[in-house]
């Protein structure tokens, strides 16, 4: 039996996951395959494109695999990742009977230094609006509207990249997205936005044509839309142009509008709902950004700081 692809079946047509997921799981779960079957010599088996019997897997196997990707200075974060794809592949087989032990019960996962999301400057945000570093072309326009749709909605690169014109209300001046496990949620924006988004349709429709409420907004040529790696290029190469922060990525500007709203006194039970997280816990991280970013201002301040 194929336990891999019997699993990766269940997440696409009955969990209706994201082909993201789906991916990051194939590639996690192969890796674990192939690793244990290169400790227990299966990899010179002629039959070895065969798919691995994971009853004959141990929770030494595991533990052993965790320890070759630490040794390989894979982040705790990835390997706990890794981890929870091995969880939920396990959990499901055992629902269905066909593993009758869980070889990942027993072993336990590296422990995750706390690290405060990197968010943009709100100066720098504004460094990079009113600058002049887009081109007055297609391209250009394209980018701006990209990287200011991230900074006034806060929504994530696979959301961006699957939205279409009828998804955009300017009347309303709302946008509705299609987020994780597929739920629906319209979030708000501004004149600033709806400005700019309005230069980019006659942008468009100057280069393609007229419109179709089902064509997809942002495209590298009329009939393909725009990929991860295409819109991460196009926010590094920004950011790049302002910033020194570490990391500068669409998810860092996710970072940068759940801050800066937070600290502009926006409710945090709002900005949850924004961004479409289903706890408050993932939401919650932003206040230690405000907090860092209190304790700054008091010892710039105070005289006895």
């Amino acid at each position: 039996m194929d336990y891999i692809s019997s699993f990766l079946d269940y997440l696409r047509y009955q969990k209706r996951a994201s082909e993201n997921t789906i991916i990051s799981y194939s590639i996690d779960l192969k890796q674990f395959e192939t690793f244990v079957k290169s400790i227990h010599n299966l990899l010179d088996n002629p039959d070895q494109d065969s798919a691995l019997d994971f009853l004959l897997v141990t929770s030494d196997d595991v533990r052993l695999w965790v320890i070759s990707l630490l040794d390989e200075d894979i982040s705790a974060r990835s390997v706990n990742r890794k981890i929870s794809a091995l969880r939920a592949f396990y959990r499901y087989h055992i629902k269905l009977g066909y593993i009758s032990e869980n070889a990942i019960n027993q072993v336990v996962t590296p422990k995750i230094a706390k690290r405060l999301p990197q968010f943009v400057d709100e100066k720098d945000m504004n460094k990079l609006f009113t600058d002049n570093l887009f081109s007055n072309d297609f391209e250009g326009i394209r980018d701006r509207t990209i990287i200011e749709l991230f900074y006034a909605t806060g929504i994530r690169i696979s959301e961006l990249i699957t939205l279409k014109f009828g998804d955009v209300d300017l009347y309303d001046c709302t946008i509705k997205v299609l987020g994780k496990r597929n739920k629906e949620r319209i979030i708000p924006f501004g004149t600033t936005f709806k400005s700019c988004y309005q230069n980019y349709v006659n942008y468009y429709e100057a280069e393609y044509g007229i419109l179709n409420k089902n064509n997809y907004i942002f495209v590298v040529s009329k009939d393909t839309k725009v990929y991860p790696k295409f819109v991460y290029n196009i926010v590094r190469k920004y950011l790049d142009m302002i910033t020194t922060i570490d990391k500068r990525s669409p998810h860092v500007l996710r970072h940068t509008f759940a801050t800066h709203l937070l600290n502009n006194g926006a409710d945090i039970n709002a900005i949850k709902e924004i961004l479409g997280h289903s706890s408050l816990a993932a939401t919650q991280v932003y206040t230690h950004n405000s907090i860092e970013r209190l304790k700054s201002i008091y010892k710039q301040a105070h005289p006895r700081a």
